[in-house]
C-alpha cells in the first residue's frame, strides 16, 4: 500500500551548503600564508565535494500530476506526491508514476455472443492511478496490465449478452446503459491488483461480422416489416370495429352476419394493401 515518503523542500538543503560551503572558505583564508594549509584546504575541498555529492543524491522534482516512488536499495520507502522540488533520503531510486487520467481505447474484437453469432465489438476505457506503490510493485508494468484486462472484460462481457434481445426483458449488447455499467465494474475488479481506478467505460464500436451481418440485415429487415404489419392490421381492426359499430348506433343500415363479414374482409383489404384499392361501384342491390 502507498504511503508517504520522508521529504523537506529542497531549497533548504541548497541553502545550507552554501553556508557550510561560505564558512569553510571563511575559515581558511586567515590561514592561507601558513606552511602546510595546502593539505588542509586540499583535504575540506575533497570533504565538501564527497558531502556535496551524497547531498545531491536526495533532490528530485515532482511534476503536477505525478508521483515518484521512492526505494532505498530495494526497500520501498515511500511516495511523493506533492509537486515540486524535494529532498529525500540520499542515494534512494525513484520511479516516476503518472497520475493523470489516461484512455485506453480496445482494438475490434471479433467474439461469439450469447446466441453464439459473431461480432464486432470495442470499447474505450478512462482510467487513472490512485495507489502509485501496487503500480509499480503489483504488477510488470501497470499500463500493459490495463490494456490485457480490458480486452479479457470486454470479450467476456460479450459472450454474456446476445446482440439484439429477441424476447422482451432480456438486456442486449445494444442496451448502452446496462451494458457499460456491467463493464465498468467488472474492470474495477480486475485492476483494482494494479492500484488503477475506472472511471467510466462505453462500448465504441459495435457490429455483427462481415460473414453474418448481410443474413442479419434481412432478418431485422423481416423483424421491422413484421412489426409494421403487426401494427398495421392492429389499427384497420379498430377502424372495423368503429365503422360496424357507428353503423348499427346510428342506424345507417342493418347487415347480417354474411355482409358483415364480407365488409370486415373489404375494409381489411383497402387498409392493409401494400397499394391503393381500385374501387367497383356496385350498381345492383345489396345481395346481387
Amino acid at each position: 500500500m502507498e504511503r508517504a515518503a520522508f521529504r523537506i523542500s529542497g531549497f533548504i538543503p541548497i541553502v545550507v551548503m552554501l553556508v557550510l560551503a561560505a564558512a569553510g572558505v571563511a575559515s581558511i583564508l586567515p590561514v592561507l600564508d601558513e606552511p602546510g594549509v595546502d593539505v588542509r584546504v586540499g583535504v575540506v575541498a575533497v570533504g565538501y565535494s564527497l558531502l556535496g555529492t551524497l547531498v545531491a543524491t536526495g533532490f528530485t522534482v515532482v511534476n503536477p500530476n505525478e508521483a515518484q516512488v521512492v526505494q532505498f536499495f530495494g526497500r520501498y520507502v515511500g511516495t511523493i506526491r506533492q509537486a515540486g522540488l524535494h529532498w529525500t533520503w540520499p542515494l534512494t531510486a525513484r520511479a516516476k508514476v503518472t497520475l493523470r487520467v489516461r484512455n485506453f481505447e480496445t482494438a475490434r474484437l471479433k467474439v461469439s455472443d450469447a446466441d453464439g453469432n459473431p461480432v464486432e465489438i470495442a470499447a474505450v476505457v478512462v482510467w487513472r492511478v490512485v495507489d502509485s506503490a501496487r503500480a509499480a510493485f503489483a504488477v510488470d508494468h501497470h499500463v500493459e496490465y490495463v490494456a490485457v484486462q480490458s480486452e479479457a472484460a470486454v470479450r467476456h462481457l460479450a459472450t454474456s449478452y446476445p446482440y439484439e434481445a429477441h424476447d422482451s426483458g432480456r438486456a442486449s449488447l445494444r442496451d448502452s446503459a446496462v451494458v457499460s455499467e456491467e463493464l465498468t465494474s467488472e474492470l474495477r475488479e480486475r485492476v483494482e491488483l494494479a492500484g488503477v481506478e475506472v472511471l467510466e467505460s462505453r462500448i465504441t464500436h459495435l457490429a455483427y461480422a462481415p460473414e453474418i451481418a448481410q443474413a442479419m440485415l434481412a432478418r431485422q429487415q423481416a423483424s421491422a416489416i413484421v412489426g409494421a404489419r403487426f401494427k398495421i392490421v392492429e389499427g384497420a381492426v379498430g377502424m372495423v370495429s368503429n365503422a360496424l359499430d357507428r353503423l348499427r348506433q346510428e342506424h345507417v343500415v342493418e347487415l347480417d352476419e354474411e355482409r358483415k363479414a364480407q365488409m370486415v374482409s373489404n375494409l381489411l383489404v383497402v387498409l392493409c394493401g401494400d397499394r391503393a384499392a381500385q374501387p367497383v361501384v356496385n350498381t345492383g342491390s345489396l345481395y346481387s
